[in-house]
């Protein structure tokens, strides 16, 4: 492959693929989320397969990168679950290269199986050819996908990308949590969300766990005409948050 082909295979198109990737090790997790979103692709992280299945569930993914070796359900399992449901691609990344296990992995249905440890760019041309190999070009949605686009007054919170729009105007940009935060919100519209499950589907690290509040504080600044009182991103006493868009 030429310098330019190679090149071209690590980019994403325009509208960027979003990705799942789960890991139960979080160093990895976080080193291929940032890596993948530097590459220009939008990425969201699972710790476990209980949590790619809730993430699953409310948002749609073009690609999953998941781990073999976790805790509770495999890769295997969860792998052959997805390919029973949908035609989503899935590449196995692991630690366990034999051939047995690769075996294994592309009779769970994986599309491609990268033994650890690898070199970060031949990642990236793998992601990229199972990309240009979907049947469609499209990534598979479960049939009650949320709405790609929410409105929120004057602001327009676009899923895909994870970020605001605003008509004739600059709006504010979101940090990675944010967009991801909002992401789970906006994946069950007008339906309330737990505390717990935000922290356990959202937060990376225990650090920002305990800062699930001040994200959503920080979101309210974003989003909300009167951020004090609060008409799209409500509190329920009790309960949680939940997003009602317009």
């Amino acid at each position: 492959m030429s310098p330019m082909a190679a090149r071209d295979a690590e980019m994403p198109a325009d509208s960027p693929a979003h990705l799942l990737v789960v890991d139960d090790d979080e160093r990895i997790r976080l080193l291929l989320a940032r890596f993948l979103r530097k590459a220009g692709y939008l990425v969201t992280a699972a710790r476990d397969a209980a949590q790619a299945r809730r993430l699953m569930a409310g948002l749609a993914f073009d690609l999953v990168i998941l781990d073999v070796m976790m805790p509770g359900e495999d890769g295997f399992s969860l792998c052959r679950a997805i390919r029973a449901g949908s035609g989503m691609p899935v590449l196995l990344l692991t630690a366990r290269g034999e051939t047995g296990d690769r075996i294994l992995g592309l009779e769970a249905g994986a599309d491609d199986y990268l033994p650890k440890p690898f070199e970060p760019r031949e990642l990236l041309l793998r992601v990229g050819a199972i990309l240009r190999r979907s049947p469609t070009g499209e990534p598979a949605r479960p049939p009650t996908a949320a709405p790609r686009l929410l409105r929120l007054g004057d602001i327009t919170f676009d899923m895909a990308r994870g970020m605001l729009l605003r008509e004739g105007g600059e709006a504010p940009r979101l940090t990675q949590t944010e967009a991801q935060l909002l992401r789970r919100l906006a994946a069950v519209p007008g339906a309330t969300v737990s505390r717990a499950r935000l922290i356990e589907d959202v937060s990376p690290s225990p650090a920002q766990e305990r800062a699930i509040d001040v994200q959503i504080t920080r979101l309210r600044r974003k989003i909300e005409p009167d951020p004090r009182q609060p008409r799209y991103l409500q509190t329920v006493r009790g309960a949680g948050y939940r997003l009602a868009p317009d």
